[in-house]
């Protein structure tokens, strides 16, 4: 359930369209690696899929899925990568569009959702030499979309998302990976859960037990799986501004806010404050700087102040978490040359973990792409309201005083039509007059000094 003060405090917001955007740096490309020999699928053109990332003796690998199978890319040294070890899928050719990917205790957990596929475990704990398939079954997952494995309980639990098995359809199932190479079915369900009618779960986010269920026309399920499943909030179809086709998303680290993707063109980012998660708050929506309708986000990680974004056909998106409620587009690549439209082809996955700080990007029709580093890249300074200063009064009638901060060159004004609508001299006691003719309602204030650029939301009575 949201709080409904929040829904229309945010639609107040929902086409703020900035030109801050503007100012993210495009990153520097280390690496790029594709293959000859892999075709695209029949139904996308898409010869790649997921990208993941895992480290063994000291070096750095990027596992990249393709219409064949899964491919091991040694990215330690980016002037010079290339393809480690390779394991065929138990389905492969023209008919595969999706694979996905997490590891555990030096095991790749490798899964496809098209034809007669399997769960593959894959022991990587010997490269550079080779890696070892040590489980290849359909038995218990032939095809599922995505899988998520909760690392911060033990025994681990790997979270699989419409699964098909030798038991048949599972909305949901739940393995124990108590022995990681004989996962146990420990909770299934199809339809149902706990009166929420889920037909289809896309993907999953899960910490300590608290699973976010993106339920694609179903909305968004957040459930406990630490003993018996307990629903703690259920978000409906259409009960948020900007929803869509409930894709992904992933928590911060602090784990107070997470960040969610509708695939649906033309549909922003949400961040939501989940710091109370039976009262969960749609706090901002925002995207690629893209004006296009067929603009659409596809996959999200979180890492440290860091929101990575593979954003379909507008490549990789960077957004800096400072604050959290307020994620500002800091850097992009553009895998992909492919102009929007009503399609899915760019960017289809993101992983931002390496040791080295180098982002993996999976483009559908490019292959894989290393980027530099976020700390390493961007030069960008605007920082978005810091916590050490203050506009006061809180609403505003004349006249406003902009405490904290020094060296203020000048502040404008927005509305929520992304229009600046005036810009403001203030005094030596940083005051600053409005107009009174201004109208009243919410604005974004830019303040622009020597060194940085801030902003801070402000209402106008």
């Amino acid at each position: 359930m949201m709080n409904r003060k929040s829904i229309v405090y945010l639609i107040l917001f929902l086409s703020i369209k900035l030109s801050l955007y503007s100012q993210a740096v495009e990153g520097t490309l280390l690496a790029q690696w594709t293959s000859p020999d892999v075709t695209g699928s029949a139904t996308y053109d898409n010869s790649y899929n997921e990208v993941w990332g895992i480290t063994n003796n000291g070096r750095e690998y990027a596992i990249i899925g393709s219409t064949l199978g899964t491919h091991f890319i040694d990215v330690t040294d980016p002037d010079d990568i290339y393809e480690a070890a390779f394991v065929k899928g138990k389905a492969f050719g023209s008919i595969i569009i999706h694979r996905d990917y997490h590891d555990y205790r030096g095991l790749l957990y490798a899964v496809c959702d098209e034809g007669n596929s399997s769960l593959q475990i894959i022991d990587f704990t010997t490269l550079p030499d080779s890696v070892t398939v040590v489980y290849d079954s359909d038995v218990l997952i032939k095809r599922t979309h995505n899988i998520f494995i909760d690392t911060f309980v033990y025994p681990a639990k790997l979270y699989s998302c419409s699964t098909i098995g030798n038991s048949g359809y599972h909305t949901l199932e739940v393995f124990s990976l108590e022995n990681p190479t004989s996962p146990q079915s420990i909770y299934a369900f199809s339809g149902n859960l706990l009166g929420k009618n889920i037909s289809h779960t896309h993907d999953a986010y899960v910490r300590r037990d608290t699973a976010f269920l993106n339920c694609g026309p179903n909305g968004l399920a957040i459930v406990n799986f630490q003993d018996e499943p307990i629903l703690l909030n259920d978000i409906e179809p259409n009960a948020y501004p900007q929803s869509g086709y409930n894709h992904s998303g992933w928590l911060n680290d602090k784990g107070d806010y997470y960040y969610m993707a509708d695939e649906t063109w033309g549909k922003d980012i949400k961040a939501i404050d989940v710091s109370d998660l039976s009262q969960i708050e749609f706090v901002d929506f925002f995207n690629a700087g893209d004006s296009s309708n067929y603009s659409i986000p596809h996959n999200q990680i979180v890492s440290g102040n860091y929101l990575y974004v593979s954003y379909y056909f507008n490549g990789l998106q960077v957004y800096d978490l400072t604050n959290p409620d307020f994620p500002e587009r800091v850097m992009y690549y553009p895998t992909s040359t492919i102009a929007p439209y009503a399609n899915y082809k760019g960017a289809w996955g993101v992983f931002p973990f390496l040791p080295s700080g180098n982002i993996l990007v999976s483009d559908m029709q490019n292959g894989l792409f290393v980027v530099k580093g976020i700390a390493n890249t961007s030069s960008s300074t605007d920082i978005r309201e810091p916590r050490d200063f203050s506009i006061v009064p809180s609403i505003i009638h004349d006249r406003f005083k902009i405490e904290g901060l020094v060296d203020v060159l000048s502040v404008e004004l927005y509305n929520v039509a992304s229009e600046k609508v005036v810009s403001l001299k203030g005094n030596s006691n940083n005051e600053y007059n409005v107009d009174t003719n201004l109208g009243g309602g919410i604005y974004l204030a830019r303040i622009i000094c020597t060194e940085a650029v801030y902003t801070k939301k402000v209402y106008i009575q």
